[in-house]
């Protein structure tokens, strides 16, 4: 009986150990930020950040689940406690981090710029007085408008999602939009839309990062960080960055 029982409970250990190492997680991430993510042809999820956090939990043996909710949604089911993780070309900023996200290390180095029209005369900040510019809200390219704001005369405007804020410039809603760079560069050439990027409306830029908001989740954070280390030393990370980015 004792030895039955013994083996019950390592049979338990094992088996609670087994549950340890593959642990499960929830992301959310956006709806359409490519290259980062976007949803292609086929219907399947794809981008940089999908394959990173794919490359990441393959080298670290957990498993997980990504789901497109929108920015905000993701947030807030983040906050909420209804997914474990945000992966969706998150800029790492101090005001965030007191705002309780806990970042992973940064992935990937992206600044913000203006666009405007095709065939615009605006040719920098000072074509901005009195006209209406569109940002993505709760956003680093919002947080950019806004600081340049008042200095130019500019109203902001928020809009859901970065290709609402390119269809409010080429609607002529708005003069110009904000946006990371890399988005604003991959849409106007994925889709020949009649905008252009604005040169020397550059801001200073930021890493993005993988955040969590519960402080019982930083194991997560460890992981992603170690994974991240080890698919930049074997090559994976350049192969996904030349894949949607080119060389």
């Amino acid at each position: 009986m004792k030895k039955m029982l013994a083996v019950l409970l390592t049979i338990m250990m094992l088996s609670g150990a087994a549950a340890a190492l593959a642990e499960d997680y929830s992301f959310g991430t956006d709806t359409a930020f490519r290259p980062f993510e976007y949803t292609d042809e086929t219907g399947t999820l794809v981008g940089i950040d999908v394959e990173i956090l794919a490359a990441i939990a393959e080298d670290q043996g957990f498993t997980y689940t990504i789901e497109p909710l929108g920015w905000d949604a993701s947030i807030a089911a983040c906050q909420a406690g209804q997914k474990d993780a945000l992966i969706a070309g998150a800029s790492i900023t101090e005001k965030r981090k007191a705002e309780g996200w806990i970042f992973s290390d940064g992935y990937y180095n992206a600044n913000q710029s203006m666009a405007v029209a095709s065939g615009s005369d605006i040719t920098g900040f000072d074509g901005l007085k009195g006209q209406s510019v569109a940002v993505k809200t709760g956003t680093e390219s919002k947080s950019y408008a806004d600081s340049l704001a008042e200095t130019y005369g500019f109203t902001v405007m928020t809009f859901e999602s970065s290709p609402d804020i390119y269809q409010a410039v080429i609607s002529g809603q708005c003069a110009a939009c904000f946006d990371d760079t890399p988005i604003m560069a991959d849409y106007i050439k994925s889709n020949g839309v009649p905008l252009q990027l604005v040169p020397g409306t550059e801001s200073e830029g930021a890493d993005y990062g993988m955040a969590v908001f519960d402080p019982e989740k930083a194991e997560l954070v460890d992981k992603f960080n170690a994974g991240l280390a080890n698919i930049k030393a074997n090559g994976k990370y350049d192969e996904i960055l030349a894949k949607y980015l080119g060389n």
